[in-house]
Formats: structure tokens, sequence, C-alpha cells
């Protein structure tokens, strides 16, 4: 079974990603006890696609999180580097124009999107700083981003409680219910070494972005970051 270190080498990721496609979603849905769901809906309030937007949804996965932007009318455009990953989506999702795309150097122009997001997948990427300025360089002129990821609980002892169930009770769930459960140990390494939400914050100024700022779901066990650019 394929595991990514985290020093997150692409081919490692990607490959590691490729295993566990066909059971994902559903892998995702039991390992956060159904909160997954409510969490992407968060986004989908601050993405706030319509008509006529373009929106780019990097580290889509099979695309499940791109659904409520395309529902709106918006033009979405789900990326990912996982080719297994792809193809699940375009067997469920054959409508969609899933992308291949690293990250660090994404297929498309300046300037080519209204708003761009990744939910859960830029603490995968090799070098995050380079991902954001990406994304910061395929926005329009008053774009907005939208990052949803894991983060750091500002309750201490619901903190450690968290800390507790990563690494311990998530690894014999994620044997019950994935194709590749060392995959899942590494995602619980990948969310213990990830910065907590004023890191995250600190980088999307690095990288250009203004008005830069965050919202603590379940109790900061994820964060909804945002950011436009001027």
């Amino acid at each position: 079974m394929t595991r990514a270190s985290l020093d997150k080498q692409p081919h490692e990721v990607a490959s590691m990603f490729d295993g566990v496609a066909a059971n994902y979603d559903l892998t995702n849905t039991v390992l956060s006890l159904g909160q997954d769901r409510a969490w992407r809906k968060e986004v989908a309030r601050a993405v706030d696609a319509g008509p006529g937007k373009r929106i780019l949804d990097l580290a889509a996965g099979t695309a499940t999180s791109s659904l409520p932007f395309a529902a709106t009318g918006a033009y979405v455009v789900p990326c990912d580097f996982s080719i297994g990953m792809l193809r699940e989506g375009k067997r469920k999702h054959p409508y969609l124009p899933l992308t291949a795309g690293d990250a660090t150097k994404l297929p498309f122009q300046d300037e080519s999107f209204d708003v761009v997001t990744i939910s859960f997948g830029l603490r995968n990427v090799v070098d995050t700083d380079a991902a954001l300025k990406e994304l910061y360089r395929v926005t329009k002129k008053g774009g907005r981003v939208v990052i949803c990821e894991f983060s750091h609980p500002t309750w201490a002892p619901f903190r450690t409680v968290y800390t507790e169930y990563l690494m311990r009770a998530l690894p014999p769930v994620a044997t019950a219910v994935s194709s590749n459960p060392e995959a899942y140990v590494y995602l619980a390494e990948s969310i213990r070494a990830w910065p907590d939400q004023a890191g995250l914050a600190a980088k999307l100024q690095g990288a250009g972005w203004s008005k830069v700022a965050w919202r603590n779901l379940t109790g900061g066990v994820v964060a909804l970051h945002r950011g436009v650019r001027v």
C-alpha cells in the first residue's frame, strides 16, 4: 500500500490518493463523524457561486466538492493531480470539466477565475507558499480565495482529545472503511504538522492576498480562510 511521507513528494501523494479514490468520499464522512458535509456547506456559502462566475476548485478529488458550485449555474473547473481521483470523478460526474493540474504550477492563464477554492488539500501540497501564489496568479483582480483546511482546536482540553483521536482512533476506523488505511495515518500526521489559523493567514498575506480573515468551524478542528486579490 502507498503512503506518502511528510516531505510530500508529489508522486507519492498522487499515488496515495489514486489508491483511495473509490471509497474516498465515504471514508471522509465516516472519519469526520459526518461533519464533512456541514463543512462543505460553509465553503459553498463563502464561495457564493452563481451564474456567470468562474470557479476553480483545486484539489477537487472526485469533484464532490464542485457540485454545489455547479448547481448555482457557475462555471466550475474541478482540478486535481491524482489521476485516479479524476477518473472516479469523471465516472460519477461526466459533465464536469475535470482537469489534471499541480497546485504549484497551474495549467491556467493569469486572472482566469472569480473565485479560487481548495478544501482539505492545501496541506498535501509540497510547497504551500508556491500554491498560494499560483492561486493568486489565476484569480481576477477583485476575486477571492476560500480555503477550508484542518486546523488547531481553540479549547485546550478538546485539542488534547482531538489529537488522541487522530493518532489512536483514526487508523483503526480507516482500516474498516478504506482501501488504504496507511494513507489515513499520513493524513493524521499531516494535520498535526499543519500551521495554526494565524500561521496560514500569514502565509496568505505573504502570497499577496489582502483582507485575510478566518472563521473556525467545529471549535477550530477546521478553519475557513478567506482573502481578496486587490
